[in-house]
């Protein structure tokens, strides 16, 4: 059906909003770090392609992008033999404690980055818990952090897919003959071949976009593309060389979301199988499957807690006090208190701007059409670009007087870069929604008279009310852990709490590791409490709908 003159006015009036906020706050920016990569410009160490090449050609850039590769297929490949099996566990069978470990399995990827780095430091470091294994700094140590980071993807991925994949057809193969593992390799194994590998490309861009994981962990033995970028801009103030990398980040996440979108598996329209009750040999076998996945999730956390409250003389409360207090000169401005104050105010006023852009945003891709196709693509556009390329466009672009409003002194280029990060994520939580919503309600309602705005009041606002309150909950814990781009663009005199947490872990000691991991934990449990808040929300929205 044709859109109605005035319909088509009002929605390409209500969509100059996200286009006008990602224009200026995402496409200009990303855009000139493209531009700049590319072609340089003055102060930027040349003006050609041949400038490009040259970096990319150093032997520093090309082992950075060594590192990122091989990392990335190490986190990808160990997501995928503990998530696999924990998948069938959690999705295939009913056991007491079932709930309990679905939730431990789902609550590290809602965590700072900068929360996992720092349980990893506790943890391998070399007064840590296994500080005697020698993964202080080691790649292995990054790649089991971002194996604990992205079990979950795997489990929510592969696990649905063998939700929804009946268990007829692998005991039809039993009935002839076949044995119990011949069936799976050769019924179940290809059926669950799309979600596997849309898992893997998933994870593979997570993996190849964890900078603070690096950061951290890596210290000054192993630099990735992103962290390559942060010392290019920070330390030799090569913003040419930052820019140039940043292209080849934008193009390796670009093509971990290509193949994403290739392989997505299509889910049939068939109900879920009900998971059923294990035998006797499948409760070993479930046990089997979890406890790697369960030991690496817990070992992590107990660290981080123990190092928090570990003295020089024993154990106490000493560097959760020193969150309140003013830290020796040099290592931070303000108290970590201060800091916490200000990524919550600067995660409320990110809230607010991709709140307002995304139930916008939202509501107009609901229905689905061409335009409304392009608008969704266009919003989904920085879950293609990494954080740190967002934070280094933003830094490039919107460090000056921008619209008569001058930004260079000014808080507020943070949390428009947490915006522009959350934006897309909210949008995701929201639309599902947005699009249960019965359009035959709105048609009943604008028969009777209703103005669109009474429409919307009336009938959209109702129906959204908690799914919105959940996204906003999920945009919030987002930006109040936000590093990437955050790094970028925070300043100095007033960091945010993972920037603080991260400048803590950097400077020796013991009362400056301490109070990182006591940080690290009040941020883990505000976001946590946080996302559990936002998950309760959609449980509810699931109930209403």
């Amino acid at each position: 059906m044709t859109p109605r003159p005035a319909s088509a006015r009002l929605w390409w009036a209500l969509a100059a909003v996200p286009l006008a906020f990602l224009g200026l706050f995402f496409l200009w920016p990303a855009g000139t770090v493209i531009v700049r990569g590319l072609l340089g410009e003055d102060g930027f160490g040349g003006g050609d392609v041949a400038g490009a090449l040259e970096v990319l050609a150093r032997e520093r850039t090309l082992r950075a992008i060594g590192t990122t590769v091989a990392l990335a297929l190490g986190g990808t490949a160990g997501s995928l033999a503990l998530g696999v099996p924990a998948a069938w566990a959690l999705s295939r069978f009913d056991w007491r404690g079932r709930r309990a470990v679905r939730a431990l399995v789902t609550v590290p990827f809602v965590l700072p980055t900068v929360v996992v780095a720092a349980a990893f430091s506790a943890l391998f470091a070399r007064s840590g818990l296994l500080g005697s294994w020698g993964l202080d700094q080691s790649a292995i140590a990054i790649v089991l952090a971002l194996v604990f980071f992205n079990i979950s993807v795997v489990v929510r991925i592969v696990g649905g897919a063998w939700e929804s994949l009946s268990s007829r057809l692998a005991d039809a193969a039993r009935t002839l003959g076949a044995s119990r593992p011949r069936a799976f390799a050769r019924v179940t194994l290809p059926a669950l071949g799309p979600a596997i590998a849309s898992a893997a490309a998933v994870v593979m861009l997570f993996c190849s976009t964890s900078f603070a994981l690096v950061l951290i962990l890596g210290g000054s033995r192993i630099r990735t593309v992103e962290t390559e970028i942060y010392l290019q801009v920070n330390q030799f103030l090569d913003l040419r060389a930052a820019a140039v990398l940043a292209l080849v980040q934008v193009v390796f996440v670009g093509l971990a979301l290509l193949v994403s979108s290739r392989v997505r598996p299509r889910r049939a329209a068939a109900a879920v199988e009900a998971p059923r009750g294990p035998r006797r040999a499948e409760r070993l076998a479930i046990a089997a499957a979890l406890l790697p996945t369960v030991v690496l999730l817990t070992m992590p956390a107990v660290a981080l807690v123990e190092r928090s409250l570990r003295l020089a003389d024993g154990y106490g409360l000493d560097h959760y006090r020193a969150l309140f207090e003013q830290p020796a000169l040099g290592v931070l401005p303000v108290p970590v208190w201060q800091a916490a104050v200000t990524s919550v105010l600067m995660a409320l006023v990110a809230t607010a701007m991709a709140g307002v852009v995304g139930i916008v945003t939202a509501q107009l891709v609901a229905a689905r059409s061409r335009r409304a196709s392009f608008l969704e693509s266009v919003v989904m556009l920085p879950l293609g670009v990494s954080a740190v390329v967002v934070g280094l466009g933003v830094l490039l672009t919107l460090n000056r007087s921008v619209l008569g409003v001058d930004l260079r002194a000014s808080w507020w280029l943070v949390p428009i870069a947490q915006a522009v990060v959350a934006l897309p994520l909210m949008v995701r939580a929201l639309l599902p929604a947005a699009r249960a919503i019965d359009p035959r309600l709105r048609a009943a309602a604008a028969t009777l008279g209703a103005s669109p705005w009474a429409v919307w009041r009336h009938v959209d606002v109702p129906m959204l009310r908690s799914a919105t309150a959940a996204s906003l909950a999920f945009a919030f814990a987002i930006s109040m852990g936000e590093f990437g781009a955050t790094a970028f663009v925070a300043r100095p005199d007033r960091p945010t709490l993972p920037t603080a947490i991260a400048r803590l872990l950097s400077r020796p000691g013991i009362e400056n590791v301490g109070m990182a991991f006591a940080a690290s934990v009040l941020l883990a449990a505000l976001t946590a409490g946080v996302m559990l808040a936002s998950e309760r929300m959609r449980t509810s929205v699931g109930a209403e709908l």
